[in-house]
């Protein structure tokens, strides 16, 4: 099956509600186990709009596999891991659609930034609402990973390194972190703090990006 390429003039009709929902249904039900959640898929498709490596020069084969976690092996049907072609083309679908509804709540973001509201979780603790942008994180970093290259002298640089830390400190395996670090994202009210830093941090980014 082709894939089709990220194209900046596509429709930008934000998903509803109903369709983030039916997608996030979709991509949960599938037999694949890195297939992504909504807030991840929400992270890993800003981090392919922010990288420094245009989106609409990579290919489509490069990075929507990676939304349902592969393609599978050799000698699997072309539409595992759907159970149909139609399916993984409404996969496809939706998927391009909140793609292209952020690159365009982003432009509008420059003058208002309310305009953008990433997809993080959101609990309820001891009466207080937290956020957690962990999964989202998650996703973000897998969208870094595709060109690492790309992204270094972000994050060799002091000043979009320190705006990439709550994502990097929220996305990493625990394995990976400090022990002073882990005990920061084992507080629930600290990964709020980190949480809620990420989306203004993102669009400092992107101002950043823009400018230069």
């Amino acid at each position: 099956m082709e894939y089709p390429q990220y194209n900046p003039q596509s429709d930008n009709l934000p998903l509803s509600d109903e369709e983030l929902s039916t997608l996030d249904d979709m991509l949960s039900r599938l037999p694949s186990d890195g297939a992504m959640n909504i807030e991840a898929l929400d992270g890993y498709l800003s981090g392919l709009l922010l990288s420094p490596q245009p989106l609409a020069e990579l290919p489509g084969s490069d990075w929507l596999p990676l939304v349902w976690g592969g393609d599978g092996e050799e000698g699997q049907p072309d539409t595992w891991p759907f159970v149909s072609g139609k399916q993984k083309k409404r996969v496809m679908l939706l998927v391009l659609r909140h793609l292209r509804a952020i690159a365009h709540q982003w432009e509008l973001a420059a003058t208002r930034p309310e305009a953008w509201e990433p997809i993080f979780s959101i609990a309820e603790v001891d009466e207080q609402d937290l956020t957690d942008a962990g999964d989202w994180s998650l996703g973000f970093l897998s969208a870094v990973d595709l060109a690492p290259g790309a992204w270094k002298p972000l994050f060799e640089n002091a000043e979009t390194a320190a705006l990439l830390e709550p994502v990097t400190l929220l996305g990493s395996e625990e394995s990976q972190l400090s022990e002073l670090d882990a005990a920061r994202l084992a507080d629930p009210q600290q990964r709020d703090a980190l949480s809620r830093a990420v989306p203004d941090n993102v669009l400092q980014l992107l101002a950043s990006r823009q400018a230069s």
